[in-house]
């Protein structure tokens, strides 16, 4: 039976005495303390890493926020707190978990296109700067202000002409829920200002998950220059630009790791030669699943292993209520496997081909197909890698009834 390929391991994972170490332990050792399987385990050393990595290549200009959708849990928050420059939410309930964790408002802004009254006017209240999606939401939320007597903090998202090509996810270009359209920015930027709002400046995302470094630098071009352009048209300097992000990281066979020094080079020039639109501009990129993603693994227990028509299937306690993404059924066309691991067998030579399931009853809830992996029993753990993001967050964990995964930061 011929196999199927693996993901691209991510770097910086190592064995102690043959089993998968993250941050220092065992994966079983892991496992004991948090008492069960599933298991979520973040690595301090992964998030570290990757922070300077970024900081080592990027203008020192350019902040690095965190857009908190991609792992809310509250150990990583406050794990990346003096990492980062600010952090990105999505709804007041991303918010009250960042307000749980210490995070400073100030440094905070909130997108989204469907923002209730509720959570603009907890947002208000709170400092957070909105990154406001359309003249409705702003007009709702100069008269919360004006009714609770504070000056919201706001910013506009922009729906961009242009796109970021290659990626996963695409947020501009076209009609689009997101963000308000390109041509009506200025207009509404000088409405803001004149009723009183401390005006924060733009946010223009384009997509996300690319692996192209060619792509996401024309895209950074693109959205400088259209700064430039609606700097002008309104009249007055942004204090503030989110360029968004992009930046993907490879989980499926034959794609590779982002070209960050180029990213990186290419900035470098564009910095030294700004327009004088955006002189005094504070500028940001926005990341999530980039500065997360490789930094997590999700451990599972083999409870059975079967074989059925000559296929054999390795039975774990996970599945897609944990790692929708990895089961495939996260907006990919055509399933391909994440990187996967024996993990109490880590450093093993792979002499099985099997199939790893979840203990859904649903065809849907698949791990890994035909995968070239040692030999898995009962009671061995299976490791899914990249699974830092959107992973126990994004997945539905209420789906019949198996209920979350523990999760803890090594």
């Amino acid at each position: 039976m011929k196999s199927k390929a693996l993901g691209p391991m991510p770097t910086g994972y190592s064995a102690i005495d043959g089993e998968l170490a993250i941050g220092g332990h065992t994966a079983s050792a892991l496992v004991a303390e948090a008492g069960r399987t599933p298991l979520f385990v973040y690595s301090r050393d992964h998030l570290n890493a990757r922070m300077a990595q970024l900081r080592a290549v990027l203008p020192s200009r350019i902040g690095v926020n965190y857009a908190i959708k991609a792992n809310p849990h509250p150990d990583v928050l406050r794990h990346m707190q003096p990492l980062v420059d600010g952090f990105d939410i999505a709804s007041s309930g991303e918010l009250v978990m960042a307000q749980n964790a210490g995070l400073d408002p100030a440094r905070i802004s909130f997108a989204g296109p469907g923002k209730r009254d509720d959570e603009l006017e907890a947002a208000i209240a709170a400092g957070v700067t909105l990154n406001c999606e359309s003249e409705g939401e702003a007009n709702r939320s100069l008269t919360i202000g004006q009714r609770i007597g504070k000056a919201p903090r706001m910013a506009i998202r922009v729906n961009p002409s242009f796109e970021l090509k290659g990626s996963g996810m695409k947020m501009g270009g076209g009609a689009k829920p997101f963000g308000v359209d390109a041509d009506r920015v200025p207009a509404l930027a000088k409405q803001i200002m004149a009723e009183g709002a401390e005006w924060r400046g733009l946010h223009i995302f384009t997509g996300s998950q690319a692996l192209n470094a060619d792509a996401i630098i024309e895209a950074q071009g693109n959205v400088l220059d259209l700064a430039a352009e609606l700097g002008a048209q309104i009249g007055t300097s942004l204090p503030k630009l989110n360029m968004g992000g992009g930046f993907g990281i490879p989980y499926f066979p034959k794609e590779e790791a982002l070209d960050l020094p180029a990213v990186g080079a290419a900035l470098h020039r564009r910095v030294a030669d700004l327009p004088p639109e955006l002189a005094e501009t504070e500028l940001c990129l926005e990341l999530g699943r980039y500065l997360v993603g490789e930094a997590g693994v999700y451990l599972c227990r083999v409870i059975d292993r079967k074989d059925s028509h000559g296929t054999t299937y390795l039975v774990t306690d996970g599945g897609l209520h944990h790692q929708l993404a990895a089961s495939g059924n996260f907006g990919t066309v055509v399933r391909r496997n994440y990187p996967v691991a024996i993990a109490n067998k880590f450093d093993a030579e792979p002499d099985d081909i099997v199939n790893v399931v979840g203990c859904l009853c649903t065809p849907l809830d698949r791990l890994a197909d035909l995968a070239h992996l040692p030999r898995g029993d009962v009671g061995d753990l299976v490791a899914v890698f990249c699974a830092g993001a959107y992973g126990a967050t994004a997945s539905p964990a209420a789906f019949l009834g198996h209920g979350p995964a523990a999760e803890i930061l090594v």
